[in-house]
């Protein structure tokens, strides 16, 4: 049986696009939660100012009460080298950057070109990575853009070189305004494949035109194995107008578990946890699985 790997990225990019506030406690307590599911990658929080991204502040707090030196990784999003200092200081093991596809997309989520983006990375991975640190990509805006509309694959190519040659042990690939199709994804991964290998690469789908589950399947008949997933749906893009939430973790589990891949996921503590956080927000949870199987615990 093949394995497959789900990066849960809610205490993250689930949380960050969500405007009821959560305290650090409740915040540790979905991470707890989760990794109790089987997860073996979790991301804790972002290193960012909280005037930008309000609902990450307490990151610091957060990773800090994590064992970080367990088997679970706890990777969190840095932006520059304050935000690097601030995550060593909090016995960061793993870190994320994270560029565009997109010209406009960049300019208007970070201020900065894509060239000077990854300008600015080569100096925080470097430091990551000379402390023993991992260093995991993110490239945004990998099919479409709101700016922009249709990206070239050729592209998310070059970007996802770039941040290869940074030394990202892992980029993965988000389709950030969810306006995806199996064609268009592989027309995509056809692309990033030729200087990059499938191995190096995970999906970052979210469902605003409900294609996420349908590209995942795409990615998996070409080879990728790494899948980003929200838990209940959760999240969005601050900088995307109309971007819908991440695919759910729960319902991508659940297709996975259908095809026959391993996960070591516990679809039933899972799904618990989805309802956990989805009462915290005041909120139903996203996902089909959530509402199709109802409150376990």
């Amino acid at each position: 049986m093949q394995s497959v790997k789900l990066v849960e990225v809610g205490p993250r990019d689930g949380l960050q696009n969500e405007k009821q506030p959560l305290s650090a406690e409740i915040k540790l307590e979905l991470i707890r939660r989760l990794a109790e599911t089987g997860l073996s990658a979790i991301e804790a929080g972002a290193f960012v100012s909280p005037k930008w991204v309000p609902q990450m502040a307490g990151s610091a707090e957060v990773l800090a009460a994590l064992d970080t030196s367990g088997p679970i990784a706890y990777p969190v999003l840095v932006p520059n080298d304050k935000g690097l200092d601030a995550a060593l200081a909090a016995d960061a093991r793993e870190i994320a950057v994270f560029g565009a596809a997109s010209e406009s997309f960049s300019q208007k989520n970070i201020n900065a070109s894509i060239a000077e983006s990854l300008q600015r990375f080569e100096s925080v991975a470097r430091r990551a990575l000379d402390a023993g640190v991992r260093v995991r990509g993110y490239v945004s805006c990998v099919v479409g853009c709101p700016y922009e509309g249709r990206i070239a694959p050729r592209k998310v190519a070059e970007v996802s070189q770039a941040l290869a040659d940074l030394g990202c042990y892992e980029i993965s690939l988000g389709d950030t305004i969810g306006v995806g199709t199996p064609a268009s994804v592989r027309e995509m991964l056809d692309a990033v494949l030729d200087v990059v290998p499938a191995k190096q690469l995970a999906g970052h789908f979210h469902d605003t035109y409900g294609m996420a589950i349908a590209n995942i399947r795409a990615a998996l008949d070409i080879g990728l194995r790494v899948f980003d997933a929200s838990v209940a749906g959760l999240g969005g893009c601050p900088y995307a107008r109309g971007a819908s939430g991440n695919v759910s973790t729960e319902d991508v589990a659940y297709l996975l578990a259908g095809e026959g891949y391993h996960t070591g996921i516990d679809l039933t503590k899972l799904v618990d946890v989805a309802w956990f956080i989805a009462d915290a927000l005041g909120k139903p949870p996203a996902s089909k699985l959530a509402h199709a199987l109802g409150r376990q615990g």
